[in-house]
């Protein structure tokens, strides 16, 4: 019983349109589905990802309108890494970002940049033995599309603490990097010291990194896994798409462990994934109100 690597990272937005325009037409990711937040219905959940929502592709977004920057501090996600073919993909997405006015920073089999909010992202070029996650997208080359996660980088300052927990889930590693996977995917996660400024939870800020289980009997077996390790978990939760546990590790990340085998097409037809405003049963009642409220958003791909 392995955990596949990252299944899902969820960050905070204050424009959701915005965000729609870099990730969906700048990077070429697919809007899988448009949702609300479960726990606070009145603002979106957006997912982005490859063309069939696969877990390890997943970027999501609460949007909060009008938040103010955030800013990334020590037990904060501060970087989502991205997987890409090759140095010429790098090339592509240089120049692709260079012509939107998007700075970007080369540093050899790495190229570095940041959304229009501060979230900062890295993509790596290289083979990888993960089968790849791309979406399709006008401009964007198939051979250059992103191909999924490679890992994230936290701000720790004592990294060492959170060995127990991370040994106990079924990373790899020791020190400042770590690694989890199974049949099919891994995913990387990194510690590095964090800034003198105190972190601040908002617009361009990692609100939480998911990591993937199969199926509610792992994500219980696990939930059991991290108890004994000292961490104080959830129950699981119904996230309708998936099922989760979250729970902070020592280093103050905010992990969820979610399962795989539901998906997003449980609502929407695969072909028309993203296109309209989907709603849990529990909010259904809410519909004619959030759809007044909540800012419209044309299908990326109408």
């Amino acid at each position: 019983m392995d955990l596949e690597g990252i299944h899902h990272v969820t960050a905070i937005t204050g424009d959701a349109p915005r965000n729609v325009d870099f990730y969906a037409r700048l990077l070429g990711l697919r809007l899988v589905k448009k949702t609300v937040n479960f726990d606070q219905p009145d603002v979106y959940h957006l997912y982005f990802g490859d063309e069939h929502g696969t877990p390890g592709s997943i970027l999501t977004f609460f949007e909060f309108p009008g938040a103010a920057p955030g800013r990334a501090g020590d037990g904060m996600v501060h970087t989502v890494q991205w997987r890409v073919a090759d140095e010429a993909a790098l090339d592509f997405w240089a120049s692709r970002l260079g012509d939107e006015g998007v700075t970007a920073q080369r540093d050899g089999a790495l190229l570095a940049f940041a959304d229009p909010e501060g979230l900062r992202h890295e993509l790596l070029a290289g083979a990888s033995p993960d089968p790849p996650l791309a979406a399709v997208a006008p401009g964007i080359p198939a051979e250059h599309a992103l191909l999924g996660f490679h890992g994230v980088r936290v701000h720790a300052s004592a990294p060492a603490a959170s060995a127990p927990l991370l040994e106990a889930l079924g990373f790899d590693g020791e020190g400042a990097r770590w690694q989890v996977g199974g049949a099919e995917r891994h995913g990387v996660l990194t510690y590095d010291p964090p800034p003198d400024r105190r972190g601040r939870a908002s617009a361009g800020t990692v609100h939480h990194v998911a990591w993937s289980a199969a199926d509610d009997a792992e994500l219980e077996a696990f939930r059991e896994r991290v108890q004994r390790a000292g961490a104080h978990p959830t129950g699981l939760i119904d996230r309708q798409y998936f099922h989760s546990v979250y729970f902070r590790e020592p280093g103050g990340v905010l992990f969820e462990l979610a399962t795989r085998d539901i998906g997003f097409s449980i609502d929407e037809e695969p072909a028309h994934l993203g296109e309209a405003l989907r709603l849990p049963p529990q909010h259904e009642g809410l519909r004619a109100r959030l759809e007044k409220q909540l800012t419209p958003l044309p299908n990326p791909r109408g």
